[in-house]
């Protein structure tokens, strides 16, 4: 049996992942690692509680102590390392945060990994590690900046982060690609577009826009909602991770683009119109601060070498990511309904 160590496994793409891994791998033993902040939630994997493959471990990855009682109880031949605060509007209101966790954060992760993964040194002094062992560095294609309208980000463009979001996960590439560089850590890193599907905490564009919809609250557009991004199913992404976590070349970075550009106003008037409700419940708020205009990146690298492809066209992923909202309302309601009510209000108001 392998055993796999998968950060921030209670929020959304992590929780997702993890059920990826449990239906298509019986064969392996999965440990989440997850701190439980505001987004992190169980009731992600409610389902997976009594799978005797699966073990949830609570702990920060900020703190070495954690760690490394984590790596002496259980022997890794994987990590992916989803643990991130991961908003930017968050990040605009406290940068700290993001640095030290998504930065500082996966600098310790990387360094259990390389110390507990090696046997032995050759001559020159490099690290020799055990066999089967792979580190996969969850980044974002905002690490790239704001994009022309008729270009697409390539693995060999350069970062420019405008956010303290995005200048904390290119932080963290640089690191990852370092240790890589420096120690020959097995790793990749992977730079995803805009995700959505079931279990999306409630403060993404997708999940706001449609549960606001259903509670016939006002859905906050920022600026004039003409920002282009590209979106990608979260099943689809599960399967990219899958494929680079198996078949990668080491050292390597992969895109991982869903090939559906849209605009934000245009996606949540899609949405709108897929729940019958009128478009007078748009509400234009003050744009983000240095608000990139369009994300899109070329994701041939990951089709040609392992054969990847998306499977949701934005049509059938909108309509299944709906159809969960609307059937599992319990799950986004004792999120918005509760203690994080304050938040949203506070998040939206004076916009």
């Amino acid at each position: 049996m392998k055993n796999l160590l998968i950060t921030g496994g209670a929020g959304f793409i992590g929780s997702n992942f993890i059920k990826y891994i449990l239906k298509n791998y019986p064969n392996y033993r999965i440990v989440n690692f997850d701190l439980l902040t505001y987004a992190g939630n169980l009731n992600n994997l409610k389902e997976e509680e009594d799978n005797p493959n699966y073990i949830f471990v609570q702990g920060d990855i900020r703190e070495k102590e954690n760690l490394e009682n984590l790596f002496k109880e259980y022997t890794f031949n994987y990590i992916v390392n989803f643990a991130a605060e991961s908003h930017v509007d968050r990040s605009i209101n406290n940068p700290a945060i993001f640095a030290k966790t998504n930065t500082l954060g996966t600098q310790i992760l990387l360094d259990a990994a390389k110390t507990h993964w090696q046997k032995r040194k050759d001559e020159q002094g490099y690290p020799i590690y055990r066999k089967e062992v792979r580190f996969i560095q969850i980044s974002t294609d905002e690490v790239y900046g704001e994009l022309d309208s008729e270009e697409y980000f390539n693995e060999n463009s350069p970062l420019k982060p405008s956010s303290p979001y995005s200048a904390s996960k290119a932080s963290a590439d640089f690191f990852a690609n370092s240790y890589y560089d420096t120690f020959k850590l097995p790793l990749n890193i992977t730079r995803c577009s805009n995700n959505y599907g079931p279990y999306q905490f409630p403060e993404k564009l997708i999940p706001l826009m449609i549960t606001n919809a259903l509670q016939n609250k006002k859905l906050p557009v920022f600026g004039d909602g003409m920002q282009i991004r590209d979106w990608l199913h979260v099943r689809d992404h599960c399967k990219a991770l899958d494929l680079i976590l198996h078949e990668g070349k080491l050292g390597e970075v992969y895109n991982i683009g869903g090939n559906n550009e849209i605009t934000n106003i245009e996606l949540i008037k899609t949405i709108l119109d897929k729940l019958n409700k009128s478009k007078e419940l748009i509400e234009h708020v003050r744009d983000r601060l240095n608000h990139d205009r369009r994300y899109a990146i070329d994701n041939s690298k990951i089709a040609s070498e392992l054969g990847w492809k998306p499977k949701f066209s934005l049509q059938t992923g909108i309509d299944q990511t709906i159809n969960w909202y609307l059937n599992n309302k319990d799950w986004w309601k004792k999120i918005k309904n509760g203690k994080y009510q304050k938040y949203y209000q506070k998040m939206y108001e004076n916009r």
